[in-house]
């Protein structure tokens, strides 16, 4: 009677191959991976900015006319940083109108090349019009 050895365990091929799957999988989701955190990291900058236009708006209809000194719409300093340090918010105005920028910072002024600064202006106009707002 034959009798057949039971082998336990992997061999190296089995386990090469294991290997180079999960190597495989990484490389599609890390960058997925990344462009999601930038992307999240990208409606700070969004949210700031429509909150700071709605705190211009307030001082419009207080005073008249708008202001580039983000301390008197009661943020901390002008220009204003954003919670997570990584947007800085200016304002320009005159009387009539004001334009709200935000500007990236490190680390994600590295991380985002392609939405380097965000706008808002009084009418709600958002620039740059490509992919940097979310719809």
């Amino acid at each position: 009677m034959l009798r057949l050895k039971s082998i336990n365990g992997f061999t190296l091929i089995e386990l090469l191959i294991a290997v180079a799957i999960v190597a495989i999988l990484a490389s599609v989701a890390f960058p997925a991976y990344t462009d999601f955190v930038t992307r999240s990291n990208r409606t700070e900058a969004q949210r700031e900015l429509l909150r700071i236009a709605n705190m211009q708006e307030q001082f419009y209809v207080d005073s008249r006319s708008y202001t580039t000194d983000l301390t008197k719409l009661g943020l901390d300093k002008s220009p204003f940083i954003t919670e997570n340090n990584y947007y800085s918010i200016a304002a320009s105005a005159d009387d009539k109108s004001f334009v709200l920028t935000a500007t990236a910072l490190e680390p994600q002024k590295s991380n985002d090349s392609s939405c380097q600064t965000l706008s808002v202006s009084e009418t709600g106009q958002k620039l740059p019009a490509n992919n940097c707002w979310e719809k």
